[in-house]
C-alpha cells in the first residue's frame, strides 16, 4: 500500500479546468435532482488488508478517472505510484519495493481501527487530486477484516465549509432578525437580533410557532402569510407591518426553502425593525402635507382681494386636511375695509364670522357655523383672551372645551354633540395688530392637536392675516379710487334742445382695481354739444388721477371751441403734465364728437379708441341699421408721431350715437368683433328710452368678459325746433350795421323776446362794426333760441379780436368790454373761412 500515497508537490497543481465528466444520476427511470452528497461527490473504496481493491464506486471513477473493471481485484501500488503499463493499457499493480506512507496508514488502521487525513492521489490523466479521506477497519460476516474508505475532493469540501461558515456568521452577526421554520412552520433556528425583537431568548423559540411566541393579532396575520408562502412558493419581500402589540414597525420578507432535490424544507424569514424609517417617512409625509397645505392656501388667497373671500378660502383650505371644522372670525373694522383696529378688544367690539368649513354639513353644523353672522364672546372666555393678548390657545380635552366660555354655552354644547375633542384658537395678525381669530377643531377619531399642529396653525394664520390685510388695504384703496373717479365724472349732463342723453358707468369687478374709464358731455357755443369717452391705461388711484387731469384738459380746451383733431393734438402735447410721473409716462384712448343740432352735423376725431356706433331706424321699428362709424386709424394719446384727423358726417333725425369703452365688448373667450356685433344687435332691439337701452346693453355683456370698467354714453341726435334759428349775410358796407340791427330786432319780437331787444341789438351793432372795420368780406349774423339766446357774428378775418382797456379820451375800443359785461358768456372760435365771435344771453 506504500505506492498508494504520492508525496505532495507544490508545483504539481490540479487542473480544475479539466474535470472528469459527471454522469447524470437516475432514479426510477428519470434523472434525479442532485442533492448535497451529489455536490460533494463522496467516493467509496473497499480494500483488503493487503491493499487489494475489493470495491470501486462510480464516484471514485469520477474523482480519479480509473474505471472499476481496471482496478477491482488488483493491488493499488502500481496505480498510485509510477505505474508500468501492460500491452493492454492496464497498469501493473505489482512491485512494492519499500514501505512508505501507505504502510504507516495501514498499520494505524490495524492498530486503531480508523484513519483520517488528506491524501494526494494521481489522476489517470496525470494531475494530482487532493482528497480528504475517512478509512475504517471493518470485519465481514466470516470474520475477515477489510478496509472501507470514503474520499471527498478537498476543493469541493472547502467550498461547502466556507459557505456554511459564511452563512453561520451572517446568521449570528446580522442586525436583521432571521428565522428558519420547518415544513410545520415551527422555529428551527433564530438569531439573537430576532430574539431581542421578540423579547425572549432564542432557545425558547425552537419548536414553537409564531402563535406560541407573538400576540394573537400579529400571530394570526403572520401565520396566514407563512402558510401561503409555504404552499405557493411566492415570496413576500419588504412587507411593512406593525410590531408585537402594535409597538413599532417591521419589514417582513418570507421565502420558501427547497433543497437541491426539490423537497420543500420550510420557510425563511427576515425581519427588519423599520420603526425609525417609518416614523421618519411619516414625519416627511406630514411635513409634505403641511407644505402642500401652505402652498394650497397661498394659491387660494394669492390673488384674492376681497376680505370675505379670503376668509372663506382660509377656512375651506383647512378642511379636511388639517381639521374637521374651521371658522374665521374678523373684527368689524377689517371686514369693512377700514383702518386697522386701534382700540383693544372688549365685549362691545363687533365681530363677524365670515369663513366657515366643515367635513360634513348637517343642521347642527349649519347652526354652529353660519357665515356672515355676528359673534360675541364673554370677557373671560378663551376666545376673548386670545383676541386681547394675541397668544394662541390649545384645547385638548372635553373638560377644557367646556371651560372655553361661560357654563351652559349652547355653542359649546353643540360642539360636544358633534364629537369635538380638540380645539385651536389662533390670532390672525397683521402689522402687530390682531384682526380676528382662526378657530379649528377635530372630532373623535383623529389625534388631538399637538405642538407641531399649533406651529402649522400659526403659520397658516400669519399668511391668512397678511392676505386679509392686503384685501383690507385693497378695499380701502378701491373705495378711495372709486370715490375719486366718481367725483371726477359728471354727476349730471346738460340737456341741449334736440338732444337726449343717457349714460352709465360700471366699475370693474371686485377682483380688479378701479380703472381710468371716463366720459363727459360739454356744452359748446352756438347750441352745439361735445361728447367724449376715454380710457386711461392702467388701474388704481394713479389711473383715476390721470383720468381726472385728462378730463379737465379736454373740458378746458373744448371751451376754446376748436375742431376735434386740434383738441386731441393739444391734449397729446400735454403728455408730461398729464402723466403721473415722467418715468412712467401715460397712455389713453379717446373719441371726441361735436354735434350741431342746427345743422344735424357731427365732427368726430379718435385717438386709438373703438369706433362709435350710429343707430338709424329709417322710420320703422323693424328697419334698423347699427353701423360702426368709419374713422381714420389713430394712435392713443401719449404715443405721438401721428396726426389726428376730423371726420364730418350728416346725421339723420333721431339717430342714436353710442360711445363706449372696451370693457363693454371685450371677452377672454371671444374676439372683440363678437362683442361689437352683439352691441349692434342689442341696439336694434325695440326700446322705450335711452335709459332702457343702456340697461339692456349692460345686461347683454359676456359673463366671461374682462373685469374692466365700462363707460357708456348714448345720445339721440335731433334738430332744433322749427323757427329756432335765424341767420343773415351782409356785405362789408356801412349799411351792414343798420341792416343787422333791424333783422335782429324783428326776429326777437317774433320770438317773444322783446325784453332782450335793446341789449342784443347793442351788442350786435358793436360786433358788426368791428367786423366792418377790420375785415374785407361778407359779415354773417346768426341767432339760435334754445335754453339761452345765442348770437354769432362771423367774418373772413382769422385773427380774433382783442379786448383792450380804453381811456376816457378814447372814442372807441369799448365794444368787447361791453359784450363781456352785458352777456352771460362770450367767446371766439376759428372756422375754415375765418372766425366767429359769439355771446349768450339768458332767456327772460
Amino acid at each position: 500500500m506504500d505506492d498508494l500515497v504520492v508525496p505532495v508537490d507544490p508545483t504539481d497543481a490540479a487542473d480544475p479546468a479539466d474535470p472528469a465528466p459527471e454522469a447524470p444520476a437516475w432514479e426510477g427511470g428519470r434523472p434525479r435532482t442532485q442533492g448535497l452528497l451529489d455536490a460533494l461527490r463522496v467516493a467509496v473504496v473497499m480494500l483488503d488488508t493487503s491493499g487489494r481493491v475489493l470495491l470501486w464506486s462510480p464516484l471514485a471513477e469520477d474523482v480519479l478517472g480509473w474505471a472499476g473493471e481496471h482496478i477491482v481485484g488488483r493491488r493499488v501500488a502500481g496505480l498510485f505510484g509510477s505505474p508500468e503499463t501492460a500491452p493492454d493499457g492496464v497498469p501493473q499493480v505489482e512491485g512494492i519495493t519499500e514501505p512508505g506512507q501507505g504502510h504507516r496508514i495501514l498499520a494505524q488502521l490495524m492498530k486503531s481501527g480508523r484513519w483520517d487525513g488528506i491524501m494526494s492521489l494521481r489522476h489517470r490523466d496525470g494531475h494530482t487530486v487532493q482528497v480528504e479521506t475517512r478509512a475504517s477497519l471493518m470485519v465481514d460476516g466470516d470474520g475477515r477484516p477489510f478496509v472501507l474508505a470514503s474520499m471527498v475532493e478537498t476543493s469541493r469540501l472547502r467550498t461547502l465549509e466556507h459557505d456554511l461558515a459564511a452563512l453561520d456568521s451572517l446568521f449570528d452577526s446580522s442586525p436583521l432578525g432571521v428565522a428558519i421554520f420547518d415544513s410545520h412552520l415551527r422555529y428551527v433556528r433564530v438569531n439573537e437580533a430576532l430574539a431581542r425583537m421578540h423579547g425572549m431568548p432564542a432557545a425558547d423559540h425552537i419548536g414553537r410557532t409564531v402563535s406560541d411566541v407573538l400576540d394573537p393579532d400579529t400571530a394570526e396575520r403572520l401565520a396566514a402569510l407563512q402558510r401561503d408562502v409555504l404552499a405557493t412558493g411566492r415570496p413576500v419581500v419588504d412587507m411593512e407591518a406593525r410590531g408585537q402589540h402594535g409597538r413599532g414597525h417591521r419589514s417582513l420578507s418570507y421565502h420558501r426553502l427547497v433543497d437541491r432535490a426539490g423537497r420543500v424544507l420550510g420557510v425563511s424569514a427576515t425581519v427588519i425593525d423599520v420603526t425609525e424609517r417609518v416614523e421618519a417617512a411619516a414625519k416627511v409625509e406630514r411635513t409634505r402635507r403641511r407644505l402642500a397645505l401652505l402652498s394650497d392656501l397661498g394659491a387660494r388667497v394669492a390673488d384674492v382681494l376681497d376680505v370675505r373671500r379670503v376668509a372663506e378660502d382660509l377656512a375651506e383650505a383647512l378642511v379636511p386636511t388639517f381639521s374637521d371644522y374651521s371658522g374665521v372670525i374678523l373684527r368689524g373694522e377689517v371686514a369693512e375695509g377700514g383702518e386697522l383696529p386701534t382700540l383693544p378688544y372688549s365685549e362691545t367690539t363687533p365681530l363677524w364670522q365670515f369663513g366657515v368649513g366643515a367635513m360634513r354639513w348637517s343642521p347642527a353644523v349649519r347652526r354652529m357655523l353660519r357665515a356672515g353672522q355676528p359673534v360675541g364672546f364673554v370677557r373671560d372666555s378663551v376666545f376673548a383672551r386670545v383676541l386681547a393678548t394675541g397668544e394662541p390657545r390649545v384645547v385638548s380635552s372635553e373638560r377644557e372645551l367646556r371651560e372655553t366660555t361661560f357654563p351652559g354655552d349652547p355653542k359649546v354644547q353643540a360642539a360636544m354633540e358633534l364629537g369635538i375633542t380638540s380645539l385651536l384658537v389662533v390670532p390672525l395678525r397683521a402689522r402687530g395688530v390682531v384682526l380676528g381669530l382662526l378657530v379649528v377643531s377635530r372630532a373623535r377619531g383623529r389625534e388631538p392637536f399637538d405642538r407641531d399642529d399649533l406651529a402649522l396653525a400659526m403659520e397658516v394664520a400669519a399668511r391668512g392675516g397678511t392676505a386679509l390685510d392686503n384685501a383690507r388695504l385693497y378695499v380701502r384703496e378701491r373705495e378711495g379710487a372709486l370715490m375719486l373717479q366718481r367725483s371726477l365724472l359728471p354727476q349730471t349732463v346738460p340737456e341741449p334742445p334736440g338732444v337726449d342723453i343717457a349714460f352709465r358707468y360700471v366699475p370693474g369687478s371686485t377682483g380688479a382695481e378701479v380703472g381710468g374709464d371716463w366720459f363727459d358731455v360739454i356744452p359748446l357755443a352756438g347750441g352745439r354739444i361735445a361728447f367724449v369717452v376715454g380710457d386711461v391705461m392702467g388701474h388704481g388711484l394713479g389711473a383715476a388721477a390721470t383720468m381726472g387731469r385728462l378730463r379737465t384738459a379736454v373740458r378746458t380746451l373744448a371751451g376754446l371751441d376748436m375742431p376735434p383733431d386740434e383738441l386731441l393734438r393739444r391734449v397729446n402735447e400735454l403728455g408730461d403734465d398729464l402723466a403721473q410721473s415722467q418715468e412712467e409716462g401715460w397712455m389713453a384712448t379717446a373719441v371726441y364728437v361735436v354735434y350741431d343740432p342746427s345743422t344735424r352735423r357731427c365732427a368726430i376725431a379718435q385717438a386709438g379708441h373703438l369706433p362709435p356706433v350710429l343707430v338709424e331706424r329709417h322710420g320703422e321699428p323693424d328697419r334698423c341699421e347699427a353701423r360702426l362709424i368709419d374713422l381714420p386709424p389713430g394712435v392713443p394719446l401719449g404715443v405721438g408721431g401721428v396726426a389726428f384727423e376730423t371726420t364730418e358726417l350728416d346725421v339723420p333725425d333721431d339717430a342714436i350715437l353710442v360711445l363706449y369703452t372696451d370693457g363693454l365688448v371685450e371677452s377672454r373667450a371671444r374676439d372683440i368683433g363678437v362683442g361689437l356685433d352683439r352691441l349692434r344687435e342689442t341696439m336694434c332691439r325695440p326700446v322705450g328710452s335711452l335709459e332702457q337701452a343702456c340697461d339692456e346693453l349692460l345686461d347683454s355683456m359676456e359673463p366671461e368678459r374682462e373685469p374692466d370698467d365700462v363707460a357708456l354714453l348714448m345720445a339721440r341726435l335731433g334738430g332744433l325746433p322749427d323757427g329756432s334759428t335765424a341767420s343773415w349775410t351782409f356785405p362789408a358796407e356801412p349799411s351792414a350795421v343798420r341792416l343787422a340791427r333791424g333783422k335782429v330786432h324783428d326776429t326777437l319780437l317774433r320770438w317773444g323776446l322783446a325784453p332782450l331787444t335793446d341789449v342784443t341789438v347793442l351788442l350786435v351793432s358793436e360786433l358788426v362794426t368791428n367786423s366792418l372795420r377790420y375785415a374785407h368780406g361778407p359779415i354773417g349774423v346768426r341767432m339760435v333760441r334754445g335754453t339761452s339766446l345765442l348770437v354769432e357774428v362771423s367774418d373772413p378775418l382769422p385773427d380774433p379780436p382783442r379786448e383792450r382797456v380804453a381811456t376816457e379820451e378814447d372814442e372807441g375800443g369799448r365794444g368787447l368790454q361791453l359784450v363781456a359785461r352785458a352777456s352771460r358768456r362770450w367767446g371766439t372760435r376759428h372756422g375754415p373761412l375765418g372766425k366767429t365771435v359769439w355771446f349768450e344771453l339768458p332767456l327772460p
